[in-house]
Formats: structure tokens, C-alpha cells, sequence
């Protein structure tokens, strides 16, 4: 029977293989079955001395593919209580009676040893498979039964249910591994360094790495990699690398990926690529196709767009078109998959870097070569109209992209009306925003700043003026971008008081749109605006590091007004300038409906 338990764990089919080893425990506590030692483990009766066979049912019940994990669960739970019923019966002691005394009445007997091998099986089935639920159920039995776990057992335990119930709980379980001197399988850490990364627990997940000696295997190393690429600290990444060629890990395709990602763009979010960071960039780039050429790894999808983007990032163009043709060759004739995203990378960065001509020449080889433009590939091609200033031309492309069962969206009329703001055409820039509320388009914060920028720009504070209403009756709150161009707007035209109201409301406004709100935070911010003390800085910059940055910069800006000696309100819609806002934009509305 334990043999059988064990050909269903390799199978996987945990539920056949728990209800197989519930029987054995019945059949083992019943008294009614021995170990035989010149039976190589099998199980006996002790009234007919012959193999007990496997219920045929039992045997021969597998888990459908149809069947449910709850369906499967809840099986396993009627198993088990009948199993505790029918033990309970047949011992004739409560269960209470049952768990004190089993270790002293069974532990020596040699069906517990027999025991011991099925759980293990049935343990390790559950870290294969990642069964968390059932691993739990297979655990608390065992301490019903009076065994200790051993170490194969906590180790298949750890790695049955982090993915489920998250890394802590594993932290916890090797803290007990140590109180009882068991020690961890590598397989073991890196499951749960890989779940430390996956929680972006970059500590936890590189001390677990760093305790891993023999057998190594690449994907908890590719998993702090990219934990390391989502928290922007390449820096970690670097020690990480060094510790891998320390135990002569051979890099796979996703760690190159990786790579690209993390080293190949040198200059850190926001920053515009120069000469200096160029040459970095290039020699990075170099050498980790050196060695993706000495452990003969090719590029694959994702390495080929995040290298084309490093290069997008850089502003290295000529390198960009050289990258795509290397795609084009590597992946456009033998697979299907190759298309829009590469294509939109370039697109992207070509538009961004104002090279016009060349996104059109690209745009019109993609064509060529049989390859569908998506919806973003359109939406890229329109705001490369704004460069060339040519609305006729955003249209045409509109109407190609409805042809092509794509429909215009809230980003659509955004790069239309970057159009016509490039064109200086604020009346029908403003008219197309009315259309596309007037079409039930949801009107957002990145169209009204795309009007708010270039209103600053040409000096239109009536353009300034009525947006920022328009989004105050929306309920759109304002981002720093918003405060700074209409901070920026009032200035450059000499309205210093009026730069300072209108930021005050603004970032009262990021605080809240809500009356209610805004007074339960003056309950905890004020001090911290008004405040003569210089500690108040320290504690509004920690926003920052909390990543609350729209928080941060509100309570910063209306410090700043208060040292300037504006009375800080609450109540921002009593303030002149957005009473007046409110009474023109009410009095153009009337207008335009009369008309």
C-alpha cells in the first residue's frame, strides 16, 4: 500500500494518494494489521496472511480534470472525519485520549515506520504541486499521530504553503527548523526567496540566497533580479550577479532579459540620455551580448524590447533602427507573435525624440510587410502628427484606425488635441474636448494637463482658467504638473498673488475635493503647514519615501504660502479666484447653450 501511495504522489494524483494513506492509518490504529519482515513493508492482516488489497473503487477513482479544487477539498474533509469517527469507534477512547496516548501505545510499532514513508510521499506531492490546504491537513495529522517531522517533511511543508499563505509563514517555519536543529534544502530557500521577491521583501530575499551552497538552481536568482528591476535598484542587482559567479550559475534568457533591463539604460527615470551615458550604455550593452554569444543564449521577445527600449530611453536612435532590423531578421519570417509591441517601441521613442520622418518610414514598413498596427501603434502615429503640425493628417489616421476596428478613446482625443494645441487652434482644441464629453468619453487628468502645459506655454490664462474649473466641477483632482503649470502661467504674465491663490486652492484640492475631508485632514496636517519649527520638512519629505508624493507636494506648497505670508483656508472654494473661475465658466456655459 505505501508503494502504491507512492506511485500516486509521482503521479501527482493527491487525492487518491490522501485517501489511500487515511485508509492505511485506519487499517494501521484498527490493531487489525502487522508488519511482516520478510515482507519488504507491506501490510498484513492479522487474520488472513495475505497482501490487503486496495479498495477497487478506491483504486481506480482518479482526479478528473473536470473536478474542482473545492469538490477535491471537501472529499478529502468527509474522508477524514470518517476516518477520525471510525478510529474513535474502533479504539473505543475519545479523541482527546487518542492524541496524548498515540506516540506511547504506536510509536514503536513497525507500521509507523511504513507510516512515516506515505506521509513523506504524500508531503512531497503537496510541494510539488503547491497544495498548501492539504499539506496542513497531512501536518496536523502527524502531530496527532505523534510524529515528529522530520527534516524532508518541514522542507516540503515550507514549500507546500508560501505560495498560498505568503512568505512570512515560511520565515516562521525555518525559525522552527533551527530550534530543532533541522536544516533547510537549497530547493527549500529558493522557493522562498522567490516568494520574498515576489512580495518585493529584497532583504529577507537576499539573505535567503546568501545561505544557499550546493545545487543552485537560476529561477530564485532570476525572481530577486526582477524584484530588484521593479524597485529600480540595480545597485542590489550588481552584489546579487557577483554571488551567482561565485557558484558558477550559467545565465539563462530570462536573466539576460533581466540584465537589459536593470544596466542597459544607464541614467536613472527622467532623465535625458547625453554623450557620456551613451558610451555607458553602448559598452554595457556589448557585454552582455558577449555573453549571451559565450553561453550561446539568443534573444528572445522580451530581451529584444527591453534592449530596444534602454536604447528608446537613450535617445540613441541610430542604434534603436539597427536593434529593430536585428529583430526583423531574428524574428519577423518565423514568427507569427512578432509585430505591433516591437514596432511601438520604436515608434514611441523615434515620436519622443522628435524624429518624425523616420517614425513614418517605419510606420509604413510595418504596413508593408504585412503586420497589423494596434490601437497604441495608431495613437503613437497621431502624436507624431503634432510634430509636424498637420491635423488633416491626424484625422486620416483616425479614420484608418475605426476602419481597422479600433475606436476612439479618451487617449485619442488627447494626441487629437495635442494636434491642434501644436497648431496654436486653442478654439477648436476646446471645441473637441466638448465633443468628447458630449460622446460620453471619460475625460481624465493627463488631457486636461495636455491643454494646461501648452496654455502655459503661449501665455492663454483664459484657456488656464477654464480648464481648472472644468476639472473642479468634474471632480478631477489636480497633480503637481497641474499646480506648476498654472503657477508657471500666472507668473510669466506678472500676477504674483494671483500664482500664489491658485496654488494655495490647487493643492488643497490634491488633499481633497470633499469640504468633509479637507477638515478632517487640517486636524492632521495643519500643524505641520504652519509651524515655525524647520522639523515639519523632514516629516513631509518621509511622504516622499512612502511613495505619497501627490500628499507630500500639497503640504510643501501650502507651507511654502504660509511662510510667504498667505493666510492658509480650508475651505478653498471661498477663495476670490475660485469664486470668479466659477462665475465665468457658469456664464460661458449659459452662452454656449444659447447659442
Amino acid at each position: 500500500m505505501q508503494m502504491y501511495i507512492w506511485s500516486l504522489a509521482r503521479l501527482k494524483d493527491l487525492k487518491s494518494a490522501y485517501e489511500t494513506l487515511q485508509q492505511m492509518v485506519a487499517l494501521a490504529l484498527s490493531g487489525k494489521v502487522y508488519i511482516n519482515s520478510n515482507s519488504k513493508g507491506r501490510l498484513y492482516s492479522s487474520k488472513l496472511d495475505i497482501p490487503i488489497p486496495v479498495n477497487d473503487q478506491l483504486s481506480s477513482h482518479k482526479l478528473g480534470l473536470d473536478e474542482t479544487e473545492d469538490t477535491v477539498a471537501l472529499s478529502m474533509d468527509t474522508c477524514t472525519r470518517n476516518i477520525k469517527q471510525s478510529v474513535t469507534l474502533n479504539m473505543g477512547i475519545g479523541e482527546t485520549s487518542f492524541e496524548v496516548g498515540m506516540m506511547n501505545k504506536f510509536q514503536t510499532m513497525p507500521i509507523m515506520k511504513v507510516l512515516r514513508w506515505a506521509f513523506r510521499d504524500v508531503m512531497l506531492a503537496c510541494a510539488r504541486t503547491q497544495n498548501g490546504e492539504l499539506a496542513e491537513q497531512l501536518m496536523l495529522q502527524m502531530q496527532n499521530l505523534g510524529f515528529q517531522p522530520s527534516s524532508h517533511i518541514y522542507n516540503c511543508f515550507i514549500r507546500a504553503v508560501v505560495s498560498e499563505r505568503g512568505f512570512s509563514i515560511g520565515i516562521d517555519l525555518l525559525k522552527t527548523m533551527q530550534q530543532k536543529k533541522l536544516k533547510p534544502y537549497d530547493s527549500t530557500l529558493g522557493t522562498l526567496s522567490s516568494e520574498c521577491s515576489k512580495a518585493l521583501e529584497l532583504d529577507y530575499a537576499e539573505a535567503l540566497l546568501d545561505h544557499i551552497t550546493k545545487f543552485p538552481i537560476m529561477r530564485p536568482f532570476n525572481a530577486f533580479l526582477a524584484a530588484c528591476d521593479t524597485m529600480d535598484q540595480p545597485e542590489r542587482a550588481v552584489k546579487m550577479l557577483a554571488k551567482m559567479k561565485q557558484l558558477k550559475l550559467q545565465h539563462d534568457i530570462r536573466t539576460y532579459e533581466l540584465l537589459f533591463s536593470l544596466f542597459a539604460n544607464v541614467n536613472a527615470p527622467y532623465e535625458e540620455g547625453n554623450m557620456l551615458s551613451q558610451v555607458d550604455s553602448a559598452k554595457r550593452i556589448n557585454a552582455i551580448e558577449k555573453d549571451m554569444a559565450k553561453n550561446g543564449v539568443q534573444h528572445s521577445h522580451v530581451s529584444i524590447k527591453n534592449l530596444l527600449k534602454a536604447l528608446g530611453a537613450e535617445g540613441m536612435v541610430k542604434e534603436l533602427i539597427q536593434y529593430l532590423h536585428v529583430a526583423e531578421n531574428l524574428f519577423l519570417h518565423r514568427d507569427i507573435n512578432f509585430g505591433a509591441p516591437i514596432y511601438n517601441i520604436v515608434l514611441h521613442s523615434l515620436v519622443k525624440a522628435k524624429e518624425s520622418d523616420t517614425a513614418i518610414e517605419i510606420f509604413k514598413n510595418m504596413k508593408l510587410y504585412g503586420l497589423s498596427p494596434n490601437a497604441a501603434t495608431y495613437h503613437i502615429m497621431i502624436d507624431c502628427c503634432s510634430i509636424i503640425r498637420c491635423f488633416k493628417s491626424a484625422c486620416a489616421l483616425v479614420s484608418m484606425m475605426v476602419r481597422h476596428g479600433f475606436y476612439p478613446e479618451t487617449l485619442t482625443y488627447t494626441v487629437l488635441i495635442k494636434v491642434l494645441l501644436e497648431c496654436e487652434d486653442f478654439d477648436e482644441a476646446l471645441n473637441l474636448l466638448n465633443q468628447a464629453s458630449s460622446e460620453g468619453i471619460q475625460l481624465d487628468l493627463l488631457l486636461y494637463n495636455t491643454i494646461l502645459r501648452q496654455a502655459c506655454r503661449k501665455g492663454r490664462i483664459d484657456v488656464i482658467e477654464f480648464i481648472i474649473e472644468q476639472m473642479h466641477q468634474q471632480k478631477i483632482q489636480p497633480d503637481p504638473s497641474t499646480c506648476n503649470f498654472v503657477f508657471t502661467g500666472y507668473v510669466d504674465r506678472g500676477f504674483h498673488n494671483t500664482a500664489v491663490e491658485a496654488l494655495q486652492v490647487l493643492s488643497m484640492r490634491m488633499l481633497s475635493e470633499e469640504e468633509d475631508t479637507l477638515q478632517e485632514k487640517r486636524t492632521v496636517f495643519e500643524d505641520l503647514i504652519i509651524t515655525e519649527d524647520s522639523e515639519p520638512e523632514s516629516k513631509i519629505l518621509q511622504f516622499f519615501q512612502d511613495s505619497d508624493e501627490i500628499l507630500a507636494v500639497a503640504l510643501l506648497n501650502l507651507r511654502w504660502c504660509a511662510i510667504l505670508g498667505f493666510p492658509v483656508s480650508w475651505s478653498p472654494d471661498q477663495s476670490q479666484w475660485a469664486r470668479r473661475l466659477s462665475a465665468n465658466y457658469n456664464t460661458r456655459e449659459r452662452t454656449t447653450r444659447t447659442i
